[in-house]
């Protein structure tokens, strides 16, 4: 419910992708008689960043599809777009922020709310040579499109990339369906580590090699330089690697740069401290989405996890409070997929070695189990890694590695659930899940790695 007394007119959201122009949304929808208006930094407004490296591969034919709303769509909502404009200072004093257009000139904004959702910025990493011609990043929809076009026009017959993230596999995916050899660039001594433990990594970094990637571990790329129609990386040991295209994909961080500079309270990893109302230390100001801190359900504690899902619902809850609700966030519990070639990878919870960090004592077991019935068609086999606590016997997180056609996503999404709700693993054998024999089993995989992890925690004196 809308306090009446606390409700606005004027809310100026800072930030047109998922927490932007969620809160915005739900600003108008709450309150009608709100004048709700976005600053957007391009002319990409609400566009699907996830959805990038299914352009570039040709999966997703038309870039324009990757808009979750058409600015036509938006400004039907009664929601005003500023496209093209940077803003450049916060004034939280005065209530206004100044904001400079695509021909450089300067206005001021007023506002009676603000909500600052600037999203993250790629991480640049201390290479020389990232600047130099057929080097790109990959993070808005103007890298995407440069890539596409030099895929396209220049037809390159190599690529390196740098950084096996999320990003990095997946644009290891998309430029090998576009005929491109493509060099995986590791940093440390497994592809995926920082989502998934090693087991799980060896059974990606296979899928990768199944498909022709290269993949090189344990290197520190120091230096890009060009050597006639080639890039050569240079990097620790000594190596280097010819590729015609560089990707450089390590990473983001947030972008809140314009929030510490009008002294909004910095935390972890430098994203913008907020309460679980998505509130900043200054008055009348929000904050959501990539640039903020983010409350952890199995921690109990601020974290910094960038992900899509959560600013969707970040922005959504800053937009409410805005003109008058009193919504919290209620956390996440770090869940994620991704999908590479064909297998699909995904994580919930903490890893062992985060449990440990956290001050649990987790016990982990590690087991394969069929997607459905093998005695029917196509059945494929999940790799899944269970951790819970030694001690109370609560779940602590999850793992699975699967062809992508194996429901891993709704899989991990019941270990989420699970972990939501503070279940032990023992609980998991009392959900009520669905069952026929061409999409799965009468105990799920879900259930049957319960069991496994009970059985060891038993046999263990646990």
């Amino acid at each position: 419910m809308l306090d009446e007394g606390e409700r606005m007119h004027r809310v100026l959201v800072i930030g047109g992708s998922d927490a932007g122009i969620g809160a915005a949304l739900r600003a108008r929808e709450l309150a009608p008689d709100s004048a709700v208006t976005v600053v957007v930094a391009d002319a990409y407004p609400n566009y699907s960043v996830c959805g990038i490296p299914f352009y570039v591969s040709g999966e997703v034919p038309d870039w324009h599809s990757l808009a979750h709303r058409s600015v036509a769509e938006i400004e039907r909502e009664g929601i005003q777009l500023s496209l093209d404009h940077v803003a450049e200072e916060i004034d939280p004093a005065a209530h206004s922020v100044n904001v400079r257009d695509a021909a450089g000139s300067q206005r001021e904004l007023a506002y009676d709310r603000l909500i600052i959702a600037t999203g993250a910025v790629p991480v640049e990493p201390p290479i020389g040579g990232l600047d130099l011609p057929g080097v790109y990043k990959i993070h808005t929809m103007d890298d995407s499109l440069r890539v596409e076009r030099a895929v396209t026009a220049e037809r390159p017959s190599s690529a390196a990339i740098i950084g096996a993230g999320y990003i990095g596999l997946e644009m290891a995916d998309a430029l090998t369906r576009r005929g491109v050899k493509v060099t995986l660039l590791v940093r440390g001594g497994g592809v995926f580590r920082k989502a998934v433990d090693a087991s799980l990594g060896q059974a990606i970094e296979a899928e990768l090699l199944r498909h022709g990637v290269e993949v090189i571990k344990d290197v520190q790329v120091d230096a890009i330089r060009r050597d006639g129609s080639a890039l050569v990386v240079s990097g620790t040991p000594d190596k280097k690697w010819r590729a015609e295209m560089v990707l450089c994909v390590a990473g983001v961080r947030p972008n809140a740069a314009l929030a510490e500079r009008a002294g909004v309270e910095i935390g972890i990893q430098g994203a913008i401290r907020v309460n679980l109302r998505m509130e900043t230390n200054l008055p009348h100001v929000y904050a959501a989405g990539d640039c903020v801190e983010t409350w952890q359900r199995v921690t109990q504690d601020y974290g910094y996890i960038p992900l899509g899902t959560t600013a969707h619902k970040q922005g959504r809850i800053a937009g409410e409070n805005a003109v008058g609700g009193r919504r919290e966030f209620a956390g996440v519990v770090g869940t994620q997929v991704v999908k590479v070639f064909d297998l699909a990878v995904a994580r919930t919870g903490l890893r062992e070695a985060e449990a440990v960090a956290a001050g649990f004592d987790p016990f982990s077991v590690e087991l394969p189990a069929w997607d459905h019935k093998a005695y029917y068609p196509d059945a494929h086999e999940l790799l899944m890694r269970i951790t819970g606590d030694r001690r109370s016997g609560r779940l602590l997180g999850a793992q699975i590695v699967g062809h992508w056609q194996g429901q891993v996503a709704k899989r991990i999404d019941i270990f989420a659930c699970a972990l939501f709700h503070g279940m032990s693993v023992e609980a998991l054998n009392d959900l009520d899940l669905s069952y026929t024999p061409p999409l799965g089993s009468p105990w799920d995989a879900v259930q049957l790695g319960a069991q496994a992890w009970a059985r060891a925690h038993r046999s263990m004196g646990l």
